[in-house]
């Protein structure tokens, strides 16, 4: 048993359908052949017929009597073993490949077989095959892999894989079946590791008066996702726990505020990653939250309202370091995946009492596909944002040097209308690596043609300070990728992104999602060298984040948002995130009805 568990770990295996899913790479066929084959490896009954030394290798004439004719082996690595086993009139049944040279069958460094009849399966792992061998004949059975929740047809697709009684099994199977366990396999995983508590209390705040007291009407699905959210709240059974992913422009922030509006006269707390984005959630809620709920602001250095009395404290992960929080019961995180797991955690936790822990929203700006997000519901509950308000007009083209004076001529003319521009370099500095100018090389330019330019980047320490500036004076703002989430510019109508094919798909639909968000006619430009990028192309067609999240697994690997490692992990070897929803719907149906 110490041992099986050594191999597991070794072979990072933590369920049986693991195991299972370890499917041969290949398979030796030892069945006895009907016909002769050329360039074919074959496995005949064999007679030694003579015995002779040739040049330091061993000739071996073999007689096979089911054909009635002769077939030679030479033997080049010969060893005492050999002699003792190939003597004159011995019986054997040997395999390899079988050729013809000058009228006379050959099988070179032929293999005398123990046995024959099987189709054994060979595995491409680290460790020994008979080790695997032994793994898979002792836990891979029809009953075992019935007891995990799959069906007759799923059991009897992985053991004719495993223990195929003919080549028919190996040949025919259906790789659909492979995706579904694929899928199942991992959302019953994701469900065994989670782990409910109960909450500190049941949060019932009225939840009209403040709807209809917006300026605007919510699309359905904020409605829909503000109903699940309060849905959630109202136990005091199961404490909360779910990710809001809703596309660029979505409007979260709404759903942010309506939670807080459901804590109250509860108190409800939410962490931002930067300063910029808390002041900005900060104003959104003194200007949309009922004026009988008092907010605070807590920064490193900048203040508002009083924290220990506020109904609903924003801050930046300058709360953590408060000795003096009240316990609140809701706990909300915004762009969580910028925070490490073990910060989103503290929060929580430092408002948990015994065995009770706050109800806990988080949200992400950074859209994953529909296959992805029902998977880590097994998790963690998900729901989607993937509509707009208001549909953004925003033109995408991919542009080179050849574009350069057309471009200038739009920057100019979007600056005369009061507009702003937004210029994205792929570094700071000069780099040899990379083939375009640098933030630094390229603000001479800018700096020298227009007024009011702007420059910042992620090391820069006041770079909240100059995005706040910017927003109010500014008409181009020179920058890396520092501006990619949450900012918002009213004003800003055109991108252009410098060496855009050396970003991710999401990472240039956060950076587009930034002009045009109040529904100004606005233009994404990609500069790049090369204008014939696939990838860039099929950008330019789609606006939706959730689409664009599909192309990108196309291109890239998935990722686990829950971890917070959006592009790595969840690496599928059959399941295609992209293509297969159908398949992780059926497989999520049957996890929910196994438990």
């Amino acid at each position: 048993m110490q041992e099986a568990k050594a191999l597991f770990q070794k072979l990072k295996i933590t369920s049986l359908l693991d195991l299972a899913l370890l499917i041969p790479t290949s398979y030796n066929n030892t069945t006895l052949s009907s016909s002769i084959q050329i360039g074919e490896t074959q496995v005949f009954e064999a007679t030694v017929d003579e015995v002779s030394n040739f040049n330091g290798k061993l000739r071996i004439t073999f007689y096979l009597p089911q054909f009635n004719t002769l077939l030679v082996s030479m033997f080049f690595r010969v060893t005492p073993y050999h002699h003792k086993l190939y003597t004159h009139g011995s019986r054997h049944y040997i395999q390899g490949r079988v050729e013809e040279y000058r009228g006379t069958l050959q099988m070179n460094q032929a293999k005398s077989l123990k046995r024959v009849g099987q189709i054994i399966p060979k595995y491409s792992t680290t460790l020994k095959e008979s080790s695997i061998r032994s793994l898979i004949e002792f836990y891979i059975t029809e009953k075992n892999l019935l007891a995990e929740g799959l069906d007759q047809r799923e059991v009897a697709t992985l053991m004719g894989l495993h223990y195929p009684q003919n080549l028919e099994q190996v040949k025919n199977y259906d790789p659909e079946v492979l995706k579904f366990i694929e899928a199942f396999n991992h959302m019953k995983k994701l469900k065994g590791k989670r782990a409910d508590f109960p909450a500190l209390k049941a949060l019932n705040g009225e939840l009209i008066p403040f709807v209809k007291s917006l300026p605007f009407q919510l699309t359905k699905e904020q409605q829909a996702v503000i109903y699940e959210v309060q849905q959630d709240l109202k136990s005091d059974k199961k404490a909360a726990k779910r990710l809001v992913i809703g596309d660029v422009g979505s409007g979260k922030t709404m759903v942010i505020l309506a939670a807080a509006v459901m804590a109250h006269p509860h108190k409800s707390m939410l962490m931002a990653p930067t300063s910029l984005l808390a002041l900005q959630l900060y104003e959104e809620a003194v200007k949309h939250l009922p004026k009988e709920m008092s907010i605070a602001l807590v920064m490193q250095g900048k203040n508002e309202g009083d924290y220990l009395t506020a109904d609903f404290i924003i801050g930046t992960h300058a709360l953590l370091f408060k000795e003096d929080l009240p316990q609140v019961p809701l706990v909300m995180v915004d762009e969580q995946h910028r925070f490490g797991t073990k910060q989103r955690a503290l929060l929580e936790n430092m408002m948990a009492k015994g065995e009770k822990k706050p109800h806990y929203l988080q949200f992400s700006a950074t859209p994953i596909p529909r296959t992805q997000a029902m998977m880590q519901s097994e998790l963690i509950d998900v729901s989607l944002i993937t509509s707009t308000p208001f549909e953004k007009d925003i033109t995408t083209r991919v542009v080179d040097k050849g574009d350069f004076s057309e471009l200038l001529e739009d920057i100019k003319d979007e600056i005369a209308q009061e507009h702003q521009v937004l210029i994205i370099y792929p570094l700071v500095e000069e780099s040899k690596e990379i083939p375009y100018q640098s933030l630094d090389e390229g603000r001479g330019f800018w700096e020298k043609k227009f007024d009011n330019v702007y420059v910042t980047h992620g090391k820069d320490k006041n770079k909240e300070k100059i995005l706040e500036e910017f927003r109010d004076k500014g008409d181009i703002l020179l920058a890396t990728t520092v501006v990619e989430v949450g900012i918002s510019l009213p004003r800003l109508t055109l991108i252009v992104i410098v060496g855009a094919e050396r970003l991710g798909l999401a990472t240039l639909h956060q950076l587009r999602g930034r002009v045009g968000r109040l529904g100004l006619k606005s233009w994404c430009y990609l500069f790049t060298n090369n204008k014939k990028n696939g990838r860039l192309s099929s950008f330019t067609q789609t606006m939706s984040g959730f689409e664009i999240a599909k192309l990108d697994l196309k291109f890239r690997n998935s990722g686990d948002i829950v971890d917070g490692t959006i592009q790595s992990g969840m690496q599928f070897k059959w399941l295609d995130l992209a293509e297969d929803e159908h398949i992780v719907k059926v497989a999520k149906e049957r996890v929910n009805s196994l438990f």
